[in-house]
């Protein structure tokens, strides 16, 4: 009884009636999903959804995706923390994604992708869609490990319980939900975790302003005394000394963070086939260009109801000092949640988390690795129920390697930044490739997988050199050296190492 008592140690303040809003809200998720999610027999099932969701709920399932757990526990984080600066990315980001949407999704309409690594065979050749697909594994993994941690340390919190049974219990439920319905259930029910997600940051903001004497006036005053409300960063001033190592150490200088917003987010929703994947299932390409273009707007409200969630924390505590603070600052929302919130509003942010962490990356992994690795290398003749029980055992094996990943990246703070760090890495590899295909005419197959893998352990090894701050460089750039260096490598390498090959097709 000793090991259970410590695990599930039953140290929270949670009452009945934050358990009934969990219970409800969760047996809605699974009824939609059940029902939804009813009847798949094919991949095309499984995957795409038959390409019959709506563009409204393909919109709303890829904001649901990209919020997360690391929205609602890191932004509010970060604001608490720092500033507002963190949205300077954003700038970047709408721009990003005008790009995906009339450049990336014609091009994947047009060859029919079941995921979007097979347009770089239909571009390239197997080789370099094997690579990509490798790289979209080590990924989304790493930074799905990241998103899974988030979601469970913050319910750790909440319901005092250990890590290990939280990480368990919620790899066993995306399991189950993810597996029996596809594609298809994980849309419909991202659509209602979307209304759960906002209205649970409404909340908080409303009961974090009604709380303070004085109100936003108070709130607003505090925060901007402290520095709390800073959107700006110009960077140091020309000429200053070490001018040029503070430009290139900071991320959040304005014309670092616009740059990556602009190519991090075109890597990570372009060429990440978790959130392409929300967008290949709507009937045609219009509809496609419509469902990201909405997205600008959604993520906004978004990303700023949770940023003010958090300056509007600061303020609260910064007003009641004799308050105490989680010794990990990234615990703030959760801590908030249940030292000071009411009962029901706890059980609302507490269903929002828990599903933020059911909404897993199991339905892209497993796609891409059916179609991608399995059909073409290890069983091309199979029949399709044959297919969609592979689809499904790999969903158990990826939920299981994502829940030890997630167990590994507890002992890490500041999950935002480490989310990001992670990308910069691989993301610049893929889009540089990507970009190579759809803008160029240039033939390269060899020669892709040399720059994507070169370009990739260079940034590792630049990213190590700054977190040992022996390079003043920082995280942000990855993503920008490792598009730019892919791109220039392929185009460079294509005529040497791939000269054997065919034309490529033109659209």
């Amino acid at each position: 009884m000793a090991g259970i008592e410590t695990w599930f140690p039953g140290g929270t303040s949670l009452t009945a009636s934050d358990y009934v809003v969990l219970c409800a809200e969760l047996s809605v998720l699974f009824l939609i999903g059940y029902w939804v999610g009813r009847g798949r027999k094919t991949t095309s099932d499984f995957f795409l959804a038959r390409r019959s969701i709506p563009w409204w709920a393909a919109c709303l399932s890829f904001v649901a995706t990209e919020i997360s757990a690391m929205t609602i526990i890191g932004v509010p984080a970060t604001t608490f923390r720092e500033n507002w600066q963190y949205a300077q990315f954003f700038i970047g980001s709408a721009g990003a994604r005008l790009v995906i949407a009339f450049l990336f999704i014609p091009a994947f309409y047009q060859h029919n992708c079941t995921t979007i690594y097979e347009f770089l065979r239909f571009r390239f050749g197997n080789q370099t869609q094997y690579t990509s697909t490798v790289f979209f594994f080590v990924t989304r993994l790493l930074a799905s490990g990241v998103r899974l941690m988030a979601a469970c340390v913050a319910v750790s919190v909440l319901l005092g319980w250990h890590l290990i049974p939280v990480i368990g219990l919620f790899t066993m439920v995306s399991i189950v939900y993810i597996g029996f319905g596809g594609i298809r259930s994980v849309v419909w029910t991202n659509v209602f975790q979307a209304v759960s997600f906002i209205a649970a940051g409404l909340a908080t903001l409303f009961f974090a302003v009604w709380s303070v004497d004085g109100g936003i006036p108070a709130i607003w005053a505090t925060a901007e005394a402290a520095g709390r409300l800073d959107l700006w960063n110009w960077g140091p001033p020309l000429g200053e000394p070490g001018w040029l190592v503070k430009f290139l150490s900071d991320p959040n200088v304005i014309w670092i963070a616009v740059l990556n917003g602009f190519f991090g987010s075109m890597a990570a929703f372009g060429t990440d086939h978790e959130l392409m994947q929300r967008l290949l299932t709507v009937e045609t390409r219009r509809e496609s260009q419509m469902s990201m273009v909405y997205t600008i707007a959604a993520s906004f409200g978004a990303l700023m109801l949770f940023m003010a969630v958090g300056t509007s924390l600061y303020s609260y505590y910064a007003l009641h000092p004799g308050l105490a603070q989680p010794q990990a600052l990234d615990k703030i929302y959760p801590h908030f949640t249940v030292q000071v919130m009411p009962a029901v509003l706890r059980g609302m942010v507490l269903s929002a988390i828990i599903m933020a962490s059911i909404d897993s990356p199991l339905a892209s992994l497993s796609a891409s690795f059916v179609t991608d690795i399995y059909k073409p290398l290890i069983r091309h003749d199979a029949d399709e129920g044959h297919y969609l029980a592979v689809s499904r055992l790999s969903v158990v094996v990826f939920g299981a390697l994502l829940g030890v990943i997630a167990y590994v990246f507890s002992f890490y703070d500041k999950m935002l930044w480490l989310a990001f760090k992670i990308g910069g890495v691989t993301f610049g590899s893929l889009l540089g490739v990507f970009l190579l295909g759809l803008m160029t005419q240039r033939k390269a197959n060899r020669a892709n997988t040399v720059a994507m893998v070169g370009m990739a352990l260079i940034n590792l090894t630049l990213l190590i050199l700054s977190e040992k701050k022996i390079l003043p460089l920082g995280w942000s750039w990855l993503v920008i050296l490792g598009t730019l260096g892919t791109f220039g490598l392929g185009w460079v390498l294509g005529p040497v190492l791939d000269k054997d090959l065919p034309e490529p097709p033109r659209a």
